[in-house]
């Protein structure tokens, strides 16, 4: 069973009665009733279903269902309630919106996804974020210490020089090196609040 893809919702309606006497013998399994049925109301099933849901395909897959529900479903229908063809395309319009919603929720979920593995996880941003700040304070504090100071720690420290190797490029004796680099990292101690 295929829903016709014009989706011609303009087609007059059928007789009043005629669908909910359709619906009675649908409801006992005629299967030539339903044939009748779905000649009547196909055509504005898929057009309801086309106004909610959009896609062409989706939307005939969509109506499809909703005719088959109404084949199995057909003893429910109760005329009290309403008329066969407001029953039907209530039928239509919640599969519909159902349709929607499902789609949206798997977009969603999958926006989601795509969202947490491009994304560093919550720790490894913290700590970036945490030694950021450390290094901005450690550059804070390097610029109090005196400019012989900071080139001492600086050689020392930063570029992994010895103490000799500072001395020569400093241009200075070992022992004031030393004593340079000592009053420096005192310095920076106290600055950054470091207890030893």
């Amino acid at each position: 069973m295929r829903v016709a893809a014009h989706g011609d919702d303009s087609a007059p309606a059928p007789r009043s009665g005629v669908l909910e006497l359709l619906l009675e013998r649908v409801a006992r399994g005629d299967e030539r009733a339903f044939d009748s049925l779905y000649t009547a109301v196909a055509g504005a099933v898929l057009g309801l279903v086309r106004r909610v849901v959009r896609d062409p395909s989706q939307s005939e897959e969509v109506a499809q269902e909703v005719l088959v529900e109404v084949w199995r479903c057909a003893s429910r229908f109760d005329a009290r309630q309403g008329s066969a063809i407001a029953w039907i395309m209530t039928l239509a319009h919640r599969r519909a919106v159902d349709r929607v919603r499902s789609a949206q929720a798997t977009s969603d979920r999958e926006n989601l996804a795509a969202a947490r593995a491009h994304s560093p996880a919550f720790d490894e941003v913290s700590e970036q974020v945490e030694r950021r700040l450390e290094r901005e304070q450690v550059r804070r504090c390097l610029e109090q210490l005196t400019p012989l100071q900071r080139e001492s720690v600086t050689l020392a420290y930063y570029r992994g020089y010895t103490y000799r190797e500072t001395a020569d490029v400093l241009g200075a004796a070992v022992g004031t090196v030393k004593t340079r680099l000592r009053d420096g990292l005192i310095r920076l101690r106290d600055c950054l609040g470091v207890s030893v």
